[in-house]
């Protein structure tokens, strides 16, 4: 059945309605064309749209699709190679595509203030935080001492506790929670009419996220600043955002208000975006998450028709044909798709179910780690006596804050880190060496590791064929037709192809190199896999079939994963058992389901409280006080008391560290407060933990 758009009314420019005095951004009909190789490139194709003053918009889309691009393009900081071809901006009833040098800094400087992904980049590491927030105080004409105080005033809007402090350290001495703070603190000591935000909090913790995103709706409040919010998180931009604009392939594909778009897509690309994200009640066990078929056309594509028509389920010889137009779907809403009303029901792409793992039995323990405790240099006490098993084909989620000790525990299973004199790390049964150099072959082979950054991972020297072959040689002894038998079975795995072989981790997008270090992580035949936060820099549709994959081979190969991450929709998703770590220590552990539905630890109540989630809202969130402590000087009893909304007013928490104990089977939390008490009053309270509706 066929949709016929003579039904709808054909517009032009989608998000044509302003507020009156005029919008605080306005694109018309914008093209970017970047110079490659003597031929220009079309990456942005006629994109069009608005954001009134005090508004919220968002940007969504894959990596690639334009976002960035956007907005370099509306300051000008496009490099070299690229160019405005086509259409208008204005910003403020300005014009930057027409300014000389001197107004464009004026602009940049008084106007529009921009905040990168990763703040690290966006100070410099030479200069002192509070130089260098001071500096564009005086760049509007304050005087130093002027300048200077106020720049600890704005690092205290930002909810700075010690801006005095701060303002003496460098950067690289913040947390990355503090040091995108003081960036967002230098973004408007200016008081812009346009805060753009590209990918502010992909990189922190959901603590740390959720701490900048109240921030800046607060300072959005008070200022009354519009706000352009990239991100691939939907779930921050249905939290953030009034509007929404969906960019595939250098198109505008869908926009409208965020929660419609959200709660009703109407374009097939927006459904499949959200049918990526992991939901309330879904889980590995039972179903797989839909994915987008093929691939996103690359920049300067000449693809007729429909840009997304290749990968739709819904596409006709129309959509092949002929480019459709922006339809209006509803008040303030438009679709560029020919069969927008049949968008809700767009065919799957990925079988709902697969076997499960439970049906075959869960196996004994694999991983045996007592007594684990691991200091560094300086006294820092990264893990205090870590108890845990890991068992036979489970997935163990590993969750906490930076700094909780994740990673540190991950490499003293791996050996490449040493623990503390005392601990037992065994694997099957046999206690293992602390140094990887040291371990025989076979418990290399039995223990892989996926890294967060393929990039970083893969020797950019060598094949695809190359990089999945080695471990085959190295530890598995292959050679001959075996070799190249075990190299097809993986490659099949992992849904690459035979054309890949040749390529080098350069020639290769995010996703197909992470498959490629699954590959080499899985080669071997691995009993252990640490999966480090492997999904966490991938969009949503590449994050997507990766999770299905590692739920594929999790049921063919019976192997066992560590699972760290700081995306509890993720973590709850896969993982069959959590552990949550702060400061070291293990503050709750217990089956998924049960540590999700609570009652919850206070720290495990913060953390999941803090996650935006596409079901609606969400009640207030658990604020947790201050900074994490320093692991070199830990508070003294509970070490989570200094931050603990829920601290007894005994003075227990303060003098008593408290044991881990099973408050009922299998759920244990290290806690002065049983876990019957804790139900109580999590569910009397008037802003609970919404953990299960991750």
């Amino acid at each position: 059945m066929s949709s016929d758009p003579s039904t709808s009314e054909a517009k032009g420019v989608p998000g044509s309605e302003t507020t009156a005095g005029g919008p605080a951004l306005e694109v018309s009909h914008m093209d970017i064309v970047y110079r490659v190789r003597g031929q220009d490139r079309l990456a942005l194709r006629d994109i069009s749209f608005s954001i009134a003053r005090g508004e919220s918009y968002g940007l969504v889309g894959e990596s690639g699709s334009g976002k960035s691009t956007v907005a370099l393009a509306l300051v000008r900081y496009l490099p070299r190679n690229g160019r405005v071809s086509a259409g208008t901006i204005s910003i403020n009833g300005q014009d930057p595509l027409s300014m000389g040098k001197s107004a464009l800094r004026e602009l940049r400087a008084r106007t529009v203030s921009m905040v990168y992904q990763e703040p690290g980049r966006a100070l410099n590491p030479s200069l002192r935080v509070g130089r260098q927030i001071a500096e564009v105080f005086e760049l509007g004409g304050a005087s130093s001492g002027e300048a200077t105080q106020s720049a600890e005033d704005m690092l205290r809007k930002v909810q700075i506790s010690d801006p005095g402090r701060v303002m003496r350290r460098y950067p690289h001495e913040l947390s990355g929670g503090m040091a995108q703070r003081a960036v967002i603190a230098m973004a408007l000591a200016s008081s812009p009419s346009l805060l753009i935000l590209d990918e502010p909090t992909t990189a922190l913790d959901a603590t740390v996220e959720a701490e900048v995103l109240d921030l800046v709706a607060a300072l959005r409040q008070e200022f009354d600043t519009s706000v352009l919010f990239i991100s691939h998180n939907l779930a921050v931009i249905a939290k953030m955002c009034d509007r929404v604009g969906v960019l595939y392939a250098g198109d505008l594909v869908e926009e409208g208000p965020a929660r419609q778009v959200f709660d009703d897509p109407r374009h097939p690309y927006t459904v499949g975006l959200l049918r990526c994200i992991p939901r309330r009640g879904q889980r590995k066990d039972t179903d797989r998450l839909d994915t987008i078929p093929g691939f996103q056309p690359a920049p300067g594509h000449t693809l007729k028709g429909c840009v997304f028509a290749p990968r739709c389920a819904l596409a006709t010889d129309r959509c092949r044909e002929s480019d459709p137009p922006f339809f209006d779907v509803g008040e303030l809403r438009t679709s560029r798709c020919f069969f927008h009303d049949q968008a809700p029901g767009l065919p799957r792409a990925t079988p709902v179910s697969g076997a499960t793992l439970e049906d075959q039995g869960s196996g004994g323990s694999l991983v045996v780690i007592e007594g684990l405790s691991k200091t560094f240099t300086g006294g820092v006490r990264a893990l205090a006596d870590v108890d845990l098993t890991i068992n036979q084909g489970e997935t163990l989620g590993l969750v906490g804050e930076s700094g909780s000790g994740k990673t540190t525990l991950a490499r003293v299973l791996l050996g490449l880190t040493g623990p503390d004199s005392g601990a037992v790390v065994a694997l099957d049964g046999k206690p293992l060496s602390p140094d990887a150099r040291r371990r025989p072959r076979e418990t290399l082979r039995a223990l892989q590791i996926v890294f967060q950054n393929p990039d970083s991972a893969l020797n950019r020297r060598h094949t695809v064929r190359s990089l999945i072959s080695r471990p085959l040689t190295r530890l598995a002894g292959l050679t001959g037709q075996a070799l190249r038998d075990r190299l097809a079975e993986l490659i099949a795995s992992v849904r690459l192809e035979d054309r890949h072989l040749p390529l080098r981790p350069g020639q290769l997008s995010g996703g197909l190199k992470q498959r490629v270090a699954i590959a080499r992580a899985f080669g071997a035949g691995p009993d252990v896999v640490v999966c480090d936060e492997p999904t966490s820099a991938l969009d949503v549709s590449v994050q997507a079939a990766i999770l299905n994959l590692l739920a594929d081979l999790q049921k063919a190969e019976r192997v066992t994963y560590l699972f760290i991450s700081h995306d509890l929709g993720l973590v709850r998703y896969l993982s069959d058992r959590i552990v949550v770590l702060y400061l070291g220590r293990v503050m709750e552990i217990g089956p998924a389901e049960t540590v999700f539905a609570g009652p919850h630890h206070p720290y495990t109540e913060a953390l999941f409280s803090a996650v935006p989630t596409l079901d609606g809202e969400r009640p207030d969130r658990i604020r947790l006080q201050g900074e994490i402590p320093s692991a070199a000087d830990p508070p003294s009893g509970c070490v989570f008391h200094t931050r603990c909304p829920r601290r007894l007013s005994t003075g227990v928490c303060e003098s008593t560290e408290p044991p881990l104990l099973e408050g009922e089977p299998g759920h244990l939390t290290r806690c002065h407060i049983p876990l019957a008490e804790l139900r109580i009053i999590q569910r009397n309270e008037s802003a609970p933990s919404q953990g299960g509706s991750l």
